[in-house]
């Protein structure tokens, strides 16, 4: 007599969904029917860590701009989402435990949950304190902002978007609480925090400089500048944020800087770009390249970054994503002792427009550099940057919407393509 996959006892459903090894598989096996979502629970328990997924960028060839691809760097397939909130115009400045932050031609500023479809607002780009007035009716200078010096200037709505904001930085999953905090670097020279429900932003006193990447890690965000000046921001209390500078000895070089915890060590990297000549068939361009990466560990005792010259069996994920480090060991197909890196920088020059995208695997034994699987060499793309997006502490959120999605036709929600 045959059975139904409807009929299955709850016990062999549970068997069965105990041998999946990665997220996508799961929620699938959950929307096969009812029986089988309500057989095993929302938030899956037996799953090993999960690699993050690459957002990649949007083409303006695509006939599907409301469809965001997001490469699985744990089985090499692409997955297709449907995320008008993340097509063009907007431009992602930022990608934390899973949620992306994202501006448009307006002064708001949204997370958003790609996996669940989930969607919250920051307070909006004319709170924070330098901006002195905003009005959609002064077009070509909506914006009047005030400088350091007490000097005002206006900015368009399309240079607000693109320059105002260099990375926001969130220190916990909104889909679990809703007292997380962000931390934004504006430009390269403030950083102002708010937290959730708040209606501005605020400005940390003392800290105008260069700064240049910033992490969160056990209560505290730290920002670094480009000569590896150090910040420790507490800002548990709004009304009174604590601040260290940290100056370090030494001369720190590279084009640009990042901050990532390992197995509990802070870690300043430093990465390194050259100009070169691309031809196209509308001439040639002058475009970035990225040709290595230097490594130091904070010595807390010494007040000073010590370089490393292997990460061992750890594997960094850098970018305008909140910087992540995994141990290579825990994924089948992985190396240790390498960084992977993406195009944080290609909105602002000529290779993410007309060439290549500079993004790809650095392995530090050797100094070599390997393509990411989903960028061959040579590839070429019209639009956008790319994001590591950390989907570990998404899983709930992904189980919830794609089960209010259930009956709906499946790649309005996930798809996936080898």
């Amino acid at each position: 007599m045959s059975v139904g996959w409807n009929e299955l006892p709850p016990e062999i459903i549970q068997t069965i969904c105990a041998k999946l090894i990665n997220y996508a598989d799961y929620i699938r096996f959950r929307c096969v029917c009812k029986i089988w979502r309500s057989s095993v629970p929302q938030t899956p328990h037996n799953l090993p860590p999960q690699l993050p997924w690459l957002m990649l960028p949007l083409s303006h060839s695509s006939t599907h701009q409301s469809r965001r691809a997001f490469f699985n760097l744990s089985n090499h397939k692409t997955l297709f989402l449907h995320l008008p909130h993340a097509s063009h115009p907007r431009r992602c400045c930022g990608s934390s435990h899973g949620w992306l932050v994202l501006l448009d031609d307006t002064p708001e500023i949204l997370l958003l949950n790609p996996l669940a479809g989930a969607n919250l607002h920051l307070p909006p780009l004319h709170t924070f304190p330098n901006v002195v007035s905003f009005s959609f009716s002064n077009i070509g200078r909506e914006y009047v902002l005030r400088n350091s010096h007490g000097h005002l200037y206006t900015r368009n709505l399309r240079q607000m978007r693109n320059s105002f904001l260099r990375k926001v930085v969130l220190s916990s999953t909104p889909s679990q609480t809703n007292q997380f905090m962000a931390l934004a670097i504006l430009g390269h020279t403030n950083l102002a925090f708010c937290k959730h429900g708040d209606d501005s932003w605020t400005f940390i006193d003392k800290a105008h400089n260069c700064w240049e990447d910033v992490v969160f890690h056990n209560g505290k965000f730290y920002a670094v500048k480009k000569g590896g000046t150090l910040a420790v921001l507490d800002i548990q209390d709004r009304f009174s944020p604590r601040l260290e500078i940290i100056e370090m000895t030494g001369q720190f070089q590279g084009d640009m800087q990042y901050l990532v915890f390992s197995r509990n060590e802070l870690l300043f990297v430093a990465r390194y770009l050259e100009l070169e000549f691309n031809e196209t068939e509308n001439g040639s361009n002058l475009v970035y390249k990225t040709v290595g990466f230097n490594v130091s560990k904070m010595n807390w005792s010494a007040s000073q970054w010590q370089k490393l010259d292997s990460l061992g069996d750890q594997m960094l994920f850098l970018g305008d994503n909140s910087s992540l480090s995994l141990c290579a060991s825990d994924f089948p197909r992985c190396f240790g002792d390498c960084i992977y890196y993406t195009d944080d920088y290609s909105e602002s020059n000529f290779d993410g427009a007309y060439g290549r995208y500079d993004l790809g695997i650095y392995k530090l034994w050797d100094r070599s550099i390997d393509p990411l699987p989903c960028y061959p060499p040579n590839v070429k793309s019209r639009l956008g940057c790319t994001q590591f997006l950390n989907i570990q502490a998404e899983v709930s959120a992904m189980s919830h919407e794609i089960e209010l999605k259930y009956g709906q036709r499946y790649e309005e929600g996930l798809a996936v393509t080898d």
